[in-house]
């Protein structure tokens, strides 16, 4: 239902593109990248564990699909040397991030990934195409995600132990918000932090994610949490 919805503006997005000086658009069609659709592909990519956590617990098989097709447009896409293919990645899908990277190290993929920073709104909610389909009270609502990260963003900053309880109670008290989750984790591997490690300064950079529906509409977000100095 999540993937019905999802906002497809492709004419928007070439126009876009357009002015900023894109040469070429690749928009393949699902017969296109998948012989044999509607019937599911038989071989496809595992994101393995890092597929099955935080938006993978939730969606499952979701990071299967990401990685099969993100591989099939990885090899369509991919120059001979010794030119280099430069694949850029919304900070924002902060998961989806880690397991490329993981994926292109793992499998061997001779390009290269380029995180594109996280874009907010004045107001810090962060900016994504499901945003439209937000009542102006749930866009409202939606701002406690950029609150709750910054306040653990702010102890790490400063040195003191993270609360998180405190972060996901913050959440949980806005009537409008529906939490699925707010954990803090290792952000190459996307392992969680002990309680015992951010009852502590932290000793590492770490990751904040979060992701709750707005009803009917799911956000995520994430901050970067720097390690004590």
């Amino acid at each position: 239902a999540d993937l019905e919805n999802y906002p497809r503006t492709l004419e928007a997005d070439r126009e876009i593109l357009g002015a900023e000086g894109c040469e070429l658009v690749f928009a393949p069609d699902l017969a296109e990248m998948y012989p044999g659709y509607p019937d599911a592909p038989i071989v496809t990519v595992s994101a393995g564990r890092m597929g099955e956590v935080l938006e993978g617990a939730s969606r499952p098989g979701h990071f299967d699909g990401v990685c099969t097709v993100v591989a099939k447009l990885w090899h369509t896409a991919l120059p001979p040397a010794p030119a280099r293919l430069l694949s850029y990645f919304g900070q924002k899908d902060a998961q989806q991030l880690a397991v490329l990277r993981r994926m292109r190290a793992d499998l061997d993929f001779d390009l290269e990934i380029r995180a594109v920073p996280l874009v907010r709104s004045p107001e810090g909610l962060a900016l994504s195409s499901r945003n439209t389909r937000l009542s102006p009270e749930a866009l409202e609502a939606a701002l406690v995600l950029h609150r709750s990260l910054g306040t653990l963003r702010r102890a790490a900053e400063e040195g003191r132990p993270l609360d998180v309880g405190a972060a996901r109670a913050m959440i949980e008290a806005e009537p409008l918000a529906g939490l699925d989750y707010l954990e803090v984790v290792d952000h190459a591997t996307l392992e969680p932090l002990t309680p015992e490690e951010w009852g502590r300064p932290l000793e590492r950079e770490a990751l904040a994610l979060v992701a709750a529906e707005f009803d009917p509409v799911r956000l995520i977000d994430n901050m970067v949490l720097p390690a004590s100095s």
